[in-house]
C-alpha cells in the first residue's frame, strides 16, 4: 500500500532512510485512519442524537432500554480483533528492531547532560554518528548521568538509555549522505571563523562537507535537553566511513594543539556547560580560567593549572569548584595525551593569564 508508506516528506515524519522506516509508517499509518474512520461517524452519531433526542418542554422521558445481541457482539467482536492485529504488527516490528544481526557494525554510544559520544574504536571519539549505507548498524548504548533516549526520526529508531546498564539498538539506512561542493563548503568555513562552533542547523551539512540525518534525546533530561543534538552521516562505502574515522582519530598535522583543543571543545560536549565568553553555564566558564584561582566546593583553593585541568578531565568530581554540581562524566580513556594537551593550549589561548604558575 504506497499511499500508507510513502518514501517521501510526509505529514508526520521526514523522508525514509532506513529498513525499517517503510514498516513503521504502515503500521502507524493504518492505526491512524482505522481511528479516524471509527472516530469520526460516532461523533457525528452522537451529535445527531444530543439534537434528536433532546426532551421536549413539557413532555416526560420514558424508559427506552432496549436488548439487541448481535450489534453488542459485532461492536465489541470488530474492534477486538482490529486492536488484536495492531498489537500482532507492533509485536513483530518491535522484535525485528530489537534483535540485531550478527556481524552487524557496532559503535559505541555514551550520552550525558547534554551530548553524545560516539566510540569507533581504536581510540577514535565523536559526536557526529557516521555510517555505511545498506549494512546493519548496532549502537551499544550507555548513559553517565540520567535517562536519555536516543532518536533518528528518518531511522524510525528510538530506544532509552538507562544509567547503570547498557542498551541496545540496531537499523539498516538506505539512504546516503551527500557531498557539497567544496565551495559550497569553503564559504561555509568562511562564515563560520570567529563563531563558538559549527551551526549545523544554519549550513545543513556537517564541517566534512557531509549532509545529515538528525538525531535527538527523546528523553526530558534537564535545562539543555533541547540542544542535545547531533548528526547522522551515512557514507556509501566502508572505505570511505574507514577514511573519516583514521582522518578524525588524532590531530591533523597542520593544526595547532590551540586549534585542535577548540576543536574537541565543540566536538566532545564541553561548550554545552563551559562557555568561553565567560557566561554561567552548568560549569565554570574557561574564559581567562588558566591561572586563575576557584574556592572548592571542599573549602580549599587551588589555582587552575596544567595539573588540575588535566584531573579535572579524567577524575571532575575529585575537586569540585563552589556553587557547581558534580556532574560532568570523566573523559578517562576518550582523550589521548594529545588530545588534553591540546584543551590546555586552548584554554590558555583564551586566557589573559598567560603568566601561569608552573606544574608541580
Amino acid at each position: 500500500m504506497p499511499f500508507l508508506a510513502d518514501v517521501e516528506d510526509s505529514f508526520w515524519f521526514p523522508k525514509q532512510a532506513s529498513s525499517f522506516a517503510s514498516e513503521v509508517d504502515w503500521v502507524y499509518d493504518f492505526i491512524l485512519y482505522i481511528c479516524i474512520a471509527f472516530f469520526v461517524p460516532m461523533m457525528a452519531f452522537m451529535v445527531w442524537t444530543m439534537f434528536k433526542y433532546t426532551k421536549k418542554k413539557g413532555t416526560k422521558a420514558e424508559s427506552q432500554v432496549t436488548h439487541n445481541t448481535p450489534l453488542e457482539l459485532a461492536w465489541s467482536i470488530g474492534p477486538s480483533v482490529l486492536l488484536v492485529w495492531m498489537f500482532v504488527q507492533g509485536s513483530i516490528s518491535y522484535l525485528d528492531m530489537r534483535t540485531p544481526p550478527e556481524g552487524s557494525y557496532d559503535v559505541g554510544v555514551q550520552a550525558f547532560k547534554w551530548g553524545w559520544t560516539m566510540d569507533y574504536g581504536s581510540g577514535t571519539f565523536h559526536p557526529e554518528l557516521h555510517i555505511v549505507k545498506d549494512e546493519p548498524t548496532k549502537l551499544s548504548m550507555r548513559s553517565t548521568d540520567v535517562i536519555h533516549s536516543l532518536y533518528i526520526p528518518a531511522f524510525r529508531a528510538k530506544k532509552d538509555i538507562v544509567p547503570g546498564r547498557y542498551n541496545y539498538m540496531w537499523f539498516k539506512p538506505t539512504v546516503a549522505s551527500e557531498k557539497v561542493s567544496d565551495e559550497e563548503l569553503a564559504k561555509a568555513k568562511k562564515q563560520s571563523e570567529g563563531s563558538d562552533g559549527w551551526d549545523y542547523d544554519k549550513y545543513q551539512f556537517t564541517p566534512d562537507g557531509y549532509t545529515f540525518f538528525d538525531l535527538y534525546c527523546a528523553e526530558y533530561c534537564g535545562t539543555n535537553h533541547s540542544e542535545m543534538q547531533t548528526a547522522v552521516v551515512v557514507h556509501e562505502t566502508q572505505e570511505e566511513l574507514d577514511a573519516w574515522i583514521k582522518a578524525n582519530s588524532s590531530r591533523p598535522e597542520d593544526q595547532t594543539p590551540a586549534e585542535w583543543g577548540q576543536l574537541l571543545y565543540n566536538r566532545r560536549g564541553c561548550s554545552g556547560c563551559h562557555s568561553n565568553d565567560g557566561s554561567k553555564l552548568v560549569g565554570p566558564s574557561f574564559k581567562d580560567v588558566y591561572a586563575s584561582q576557584h574556592a572548592l566546593a571542599s573549602g580549599d583553593n587551588v589555582v587552575v593549572d596544567d595539573n588540575y585541568i588535566r584531573e579535572s578531565i579524567i577524575a571532575p568530581k575529585a575537586k569540585v569548584v563552589a556553587g557547581y554540581q558534580p556532574v560532568m562524566p570523566s573523559y578517562k580513556g576518550q582523550l589521548s595525551d594529545d588530545d588534553i594537551e591540546s584543551i590546555i593550549a586552548y584554554l590558555k589561548s583564551i586566557s589573559s593569564n598567560t603568566a601561569a604558575p608552573a606544574a608541580e
